[in-house]
């Protein structure tokens, strides 16, 4: 039992008795999960970034990545006002 790692959950192979379909009618899975390279058994925090890095390079939607860069940038500003970084010297007063 190491400190920093985690547990994984049991896993059961329960198939009804009386079910007539494909797959598990109890199998928890999220919807978008097919569509995810970052959910999964990765393991480290350096294969979660690269993954996550690789799916934002890769993603054919401009205006998500526009949209991710433009809160990014909100954020980055708004800390910046929070801790009082002086934003004058980005500004030129000649």
């Amino acid at each position: 039992m190491g400190i920093f790692k985690t547990r994984q959950n049991k896993k059961f192979s329960y198939t009804p008795r009386h079910y007539q379909g494909e797959g598990n009618p109890y199998e928890i899975k999220h919807k978008f999960d097919d569509y995810r390279t970052t959910v999964g058994s990765n393991k480290g925090l350096k294969a979660k970034l690269n993954n996550a890095l690789n799916d934002y390079r890769h993603n054919s939607d401009k205006t998500a990545n526009k949209r991710v860069l433009i809160i990014i940038a909100v954020l980055v500003f708004l800390f910046f006002v929070f801790i009082g970084f002086d934003l004058s010297i980005f500004f030129s007063n000649n």
